[in-house]
């Protein structure tokens, strides 16, 4: 039995973890257009990679962003159609709280260090949450981080002069600052060396785990935080003109 987690809110990202978060296998695609090219096929492989059917999945995990509307669309239609069709549950964790767990390993950050995980949101905007660290090791051996603010969208000169100016933290610190959205723009938000930039689809599975041992509400709603590109104009009125005021 295994668990499939799939996160398309900026790369193409799928992971295949065991029911104790085992990595199985994984894999990923920078293809930033094509997430529906790319998805079917990175699923196909690590499925036979770990030598899974996919009848065996016993839950999907998706990332449910922030992310532009038409790449996050993709992961969590394919996410929820394989839940419905193989009658299992589809679980969903904001990309941006996997991004910052994923820091607290990958930076080896201490108890009490906030974190502002960012991603590209286009339009020379960044989506970004602020997170503190609370445990490097859970009840089931995961990091533990609390999100303080967002997530939100805005101009990187925003968030830095809303998130990065004083009062900083508790203990005089700036937050860790991590993500793509960030290395975009580097004049308003430093990149801390070695962050981790795009979420790890194995990081989320886990997380989803965790949380689904903690009894948690993992709603598979997407987070598109603004409208999308394209959308139907507004109607206008037809009415006739009565040259009066009612």
């Amino acid at each position: 039995m295994a668990v499939l987690a799939l996160d398309t809110s900026a790369a193409v990202a799928v992971s295949l973890v065991s029911e104790d978060g085992a990595r199985l296998a994984s894999r990923a695609s920078d293809e930033r257009r094509r997430h529906a090219e790319s998805l079917a096929p990175l699923i196909e492989e690590v499925l036979a990679e770990a030598g899974i059917e996919v009848g065996d999945l016993t839950a999907v995990v998706a990332g449910t962003g922030p992310a532009p509307f038409t790449g996050l669309r993709v992961g969590l239609v394919t996410a929820r159609t394989l839940a419905l069709t193989l009658d299992i549950p589809v679980l969903g964790v904001p990309s941006l709280d996997a991004l910052a767990v994923q820091a607290i390993s990958d930076l080896g950050l201490r108890p009490g260090t906030e974190i502002l995980a960012t991603s590209d949101a286009r339009r020379k905007e960044v989506y970004w949450a602020r997170y503190r660290v609370v445990a490097l090791e859970g009840p089931h051996g995961f990091p533990v981080a609390e999100r303080l603010a967002g997530p939100d969208v805005d101009r990187a000169g925003f968030v830095a002069q809303a998130q990065l100016a004083p009062p900083e933290t508790e203990d005089g610190q700036l937050p860790v600052v991590i993500g793509e959205g960030a290395m975009l723009y580097p004049e308003f938000l430093p990149v801390a060396d070695d962050a981790p930039l795009v979420p790890d689809a194995t990081v989320l599975a886990r997380l989803a785990l965790v949380r689904r041992a903690a009894g948690e509400e993992q709603p598979s709603e997407p987070l598109y935080l603004r409208r999308p590109d394209v959308h139907e104009p507004a109607r206008t009125s037809t009415a006739p003109t009565t040259g009066g005021v009612a």
